[in-house]
């Protein structure tokens, strides 16, 4: 992208320096970037050059915009799993603060014969 930039830099440069003239005329029917030193007038050069540079801001546009939606959804699908990864995070506590509820009930279960088990043993001598 820095070389784009660059390049467009550098177009754009030459096309205000008054070495070349603005031309309404385009050197161009299909776009894309053509070598513009193989034209021998400079209003010839200037179209072709101004072709470029119209080629070259209308790709970045695109690209701009295409990397803005990829953004857009990357950002949508990481808020997406956000709320997901809480929502699991609320089973995960669930689960384990029953299971250390049922440790608890089965500690004071298994400590409640105990006791009462000492307590039959007296009675009955």
């Amino acid at each position: 992208m820095g070389r784009i930039v660059a390049a467009i830099t550098l177009v754009l440069a030459l096309a205000m320096s008054g070495v070349l003239t603005p031309s309404v005329t385009r050197a161009q029917d299909v776009p894309g970037i053509e070598i513009c030193t193989a034209e021998k007038t400079m209003e010839r050069r200037t179209s072709c050059l101004q072709s470029n540079v119209e080629f070259l801001q209308k790709t970045i546009a695109k690209l701009a915009a295409d990397h803005q939606q990829k953004l857009d959804a990357a950002n949508r699908q990481i808020d997406s799993l956000k709320i997901t990864l809480a929502g699991l995070q609320k089973v995960v506590d669930d689960l384990q603060a029953a299971h250390k509820k049922a440790a608890e009930e089965a500690k004071k279960k298994d400590a409640a014969p105990a006791k009462d088990a000492p307590a039959a043993k007296d009675g009955a001598k």
